[in-house]
């Protein structure tokens, strides 16, 4: 306690710079491959994803972040052992936040799209168990983490090359793909509306309702995605009537004009998806900040935390800043290096990576956006054949992913027994 009031100013400071540059990498790695179909897909330029994604990432951040989070990331410890330390927990925190941070920069300075969430779980896990004690994490839940490696890849890449199959039976190899796209399309506007509407639902907006005290049941969520999708659907055939065939562009390519009308659609998928990504993973930065500074200020450890919006608004800008200096390596590798991604593959991708987010939401299966959306776009690949997978560069994403949580706990340690040698 007496650490807490002689250095808690100095404490605070290091904390909201490490909360920042933990959002930083958020944005540098995880956000960029939340646009790196759009981008990939050429629906998007680099300069317009990181514009929709500095609005909609900030937006999600800010508005749906939550107001009060569960600061000690979702029950991999227990908080009680730091009852008689509480200044433990303030160097476990910053000792976490800076090595996820760490991890984040040294993925992103080589292109890997690596998971923030398994980052931040990974540094916690390491200080906790060789700084506290083994018996302070929670090992069950770091077991389900491990099997969400496998589970959330392939059921994304499943849910996408279905998809992506049914794109082209529907309307690519058809007589005439234009003609039948006018027709389909709206039906999986329908889709992205309702699938994105149901990831903001139950993952982005939870706090906020939770804190309005308004409690949705999954099937309430599903009625009023329902209603957004035909939105959507609705303003779909709209912008679709204002696309007429180009009989020029298709000279070379018979799907020019198909595609431009799957590049509205994706402009719209990586609006929402934006949106619904920085309203989750923010707390990946913030969660930790939160526990720090609370601890400092009550002098004890909580399990719960309030979250002051002024953490979201410094969260929120870290993300846009990773994303907007830093974004452009894991974008590359997620766009153009597992496969070749065109509007309607970059739309089956993002689609299914939304679907899978959703399905974790309502069965309780801890899922990683990046692995989701790596499985995705693997799965539209293989749709087309093994041929057209750059298997060379999936090993070394599948090498990044195992390597995430060692990597995060063990610069955790030694980040946590600096702060330990230094304050006492």
């Amino acid at each position: 306690m007496e650490i807490l009031n002689q250095y808690g100013h100095i404490l605070l400071i290091l904390a909201c710079v490490s909360g920042f540059f933990m959002a930083w990498g958020v944005g540098a790695n995880d956000v960029a491959n939340a646009m790196g179909t759009s981008v990939g897909s050429r629906a998007l330029t680099i300069k317009q994803a990181i514009l929709i994604a500095m609005v909609f990432e900030f937006a999600g951040a800010y508005l749906a972040g939550g107001e009060v989070t569960a600061t000690i990331r979702k029950g991999i410890i227990d908080s009680e052992v730091f009852a008689a330390q509480p200044q433990l927990l303030v160097y476990g925190m910053l000792a976490s936040l800076l090595s996820a941070g760490t991890w984040l920069l040294i993925a992103s300075v080589l292109g890997w799209p690596v998971s923030t969430t398994h980052s931040i779980v990974g540094a916690i896990v390491g200080f906790s168990a060789v700084g506290i004690s083994s018996e302070a994490v929670a090992w069950g839940k770091v077991g389900s983490i491990v099997a969400s490696w496998v589970v959330s890849p392939l059921l994304a890449g499943t849910i996408a090359f279905l998809l992506f199959r049914s794109v082209q039976r529907l309307i690519l190899d058809t007589e005439d793909p234009f003609a039948n796209a006018k027709r389909y399309i709206p039906i999986y506007m329908f889709a992205v509306g309702w699938m994105i509407a149901m990831v903001t639902l139950t993952k982005g907006l939870k706090h906020v309702l939770k804190d309005a005290n308004i409690q949705l049941s999954f099937i309430q969520d599903a009625g009023i995605a329902a209603l957004a999708g035909l939105v959507v659907m609705g303003i779909g055939i709209a912008m679709l009537k204002r696309i007429h065939r180009d009989p020029a562009s298709e000279v070379g390519n018979r799907f020019a004009s198909v595609e431009r009308v799957f590049a509205i659609l994706m402009i719209f998928t990586a609006c929402a998806m934006a949106f619904a990504h920085g309203s989750n993973d923010v707390a990946n930065a913030v969660g930790p900040l939160a526990a720090v500074i609370n601890t400092i200020q009550s002098g004890s450890v909580t399990a719960k935390a309030t979250m002051p919006s002024w953490i979201l608004l410094l969260g929120g800008l870290g993300i846009v800043v990773g994303l907007a200096t830093y974004g452009f390596k894991v974008m590359a590798t997620i766009g153009r290096k597992i496969t070749e991604l065109t509007p309607s593959r970059g739309f089956a991708a993002e689609l299914g990576a939304a679907a899978t987010v959703v399905l974790a939401s309502g069965t309780g299966l801890p899922v990683s956006t990046t692995h989701t959306l790596v499985g995705a776009v693997l799965g539209v690949g293989l749709a087309r054949g093994i041929g057209a997978l750059n298997l060379r560069m999936i090993t070394t994403i599948a090498a990044s992913w195992v390597v995430t949580l060692p990597a995060g706990a063990g610069i955790a340690i030694l980040f946590f027994y600096f702060f330990k040698g230094l304050f006492g």
